[in-house]
């Protein structure tokens, strides 16, 4: 079946599904969500009919949750769902992960489970697109941001995230967050941020890092602006100048921006801030070779959640890693390039790079090398 016929499916189930929500009919294949309010129904809830342009579909419970949607507590869809065997054993892993107030190891999710802990690690995977510790950690770090972001004191934070003790949060907390409690909580004020600004043939460009690994890689048209971005986005923090280390950190970004062909693929270790939902699909992007690319419905069949498709959008608008995270190859559905955080020619001209099959812009003469600026005085 070819993608255009798999597309035309997709469109014709929505559309029927979105018909059984507006009769209230009942049916237990798929779960509806409403991005206005964060919540996810049954098809025959009772509560206020959402607008259309509001509402995504999801064939399990599951699909839901990790995509960032709470349950309804009118129709209460996460009780008595009937999903096949597998889906249903990784579901009451995920409640035994999330229920328990310590960490869960993977004999005993397999052992619950009844299966090996090697087929449990492939199938945990295989439904969720995480491992049950990048799983666990998710959820440990959601609850705890949840929790300081409406301004709970720790003591609440501690209990609210289901920690056992003190000494045990502010162990994992700094690991979880790359910061303190504190620091998340007014902003990530006191935390160190060094950064550096870039000329490249893309313009200009920014490069952050934590102590935990790159934060940002921001591109734009003047430095100054980028500077503000990463301001607001890291509000509070000490943003420091780049000290000869990290200039061989910035380096090997300059040397991905400008690189003409080849894997953009780096070791350098990443300290990204982001939902359960928004690792699934990063990490989905980072195993999409260079010189490929993928529509955004691809990539949310990928991740298993094939009526994801504007969750997934969302999340490549909200990724603070240019390259870093290939967030430029995706496309819409007919190949054409759609929106892209750091501006669609900056897209074309990274795709037009990738492509094994592409010449060099000017073979003549030798490729554009990058020029570091460091970074400005505070």
């Amino acid at each position: 079946m070819n993608r255009r016929k798999l597309n035309s499916d997709q469109r014709t189930n929505d559309r029927e599904r979105w018909k059984t929500v507006q009769e209230r009919r009942i049916d237990s294949s798929f779960v509806y969500a409403v991005s206005s309010t964060g919540i996810y129904c049954r098809s025959s809830c009772s509560s206020r009919l959402p607008l259309r342009k509001n509402v995504e579909f999801f064939a399990t419970t599951i699909a839901a949750e990790l995509a960032g949607y709470r349950a309804c507590k009118r129709c209460s869809p996460d009780k008595h769902s009937h999903p096949d065997p597998a889906t249903r054993a990784v579901i009451q892993m995920c409640q035994m992960i999330e229920e328990s107030s310590a960490e869960r190891t993977l004999a005993e999710l397999a052992a619950r489970a009844n299966l090996t802990s090697a087929h449990t690690h492939r199938l945990f995977r295989r439904i969720t697109g995480l491992t049950p510790k990048a799983y666990a950690n998710a959820i440990t770090r959601r609850r705890v941001t949840s929790a300081l972001e409406a301004q709970a004191s720790v003591t609440k934070t501690i209990y609210a995230a289901g920690f056992a003790s003190s000494s045990r949060f502010y162990e994992r907390v700094g690991q979880l967050l790359g910061m303190s409690a504190r620091q998340y909580q007014s902003g990530a004020s006191g935390i160190s941020i060094k950064f550096a600004l870039g000329q490249c043939s893309l313009g200009a460009f920014l490069v952050a890092a934590t102590e935990r690994g790159v934060c940002a890689v921001y591109l734009g048209d003047e430095p100054a602006t980028l500077v503000a971005d990463l301001e607001r986005r890291f509000k509070g923090a000490h943003l420091t100048s780049a000290d000869p280390a990290f200039e061989t950190t910035v380096a090997e970004i300059a040397t991905l921006l400008e690189s003409q062909s080849g894997d953009r693929q780096t070791a350098l270790p990443l300290d990204i801030q982001a939902t359960v939902f928004q690792e699934r699909v990063y990490q989905a992007l980072r195993r999409v070779r260079s010189g490929e690319t993928i529509t955004y419905s691809e990539l949310a069949r990928r991740i298993g959640e094939p009526q994801a498709a504007r969750s997934v959008a969302s999340a490549c608008a909200r990724n603070d890693l240019a390259v870093l995270i290939p967030c430029h190859r995706v496309v819409r559905t007919d190949g054409a390039l759609s929106g892209y955080r750091w501006g669609v020619e900056r897209k074309r001209a990274l795709l037009l790079r990738e492509r094994a099959d592409s010449p060099a812009p000017d073979s003549s003469q030798a490729p554009p090398v990058a020029r570091i600026l460091g970074s400005p005085q505070k």
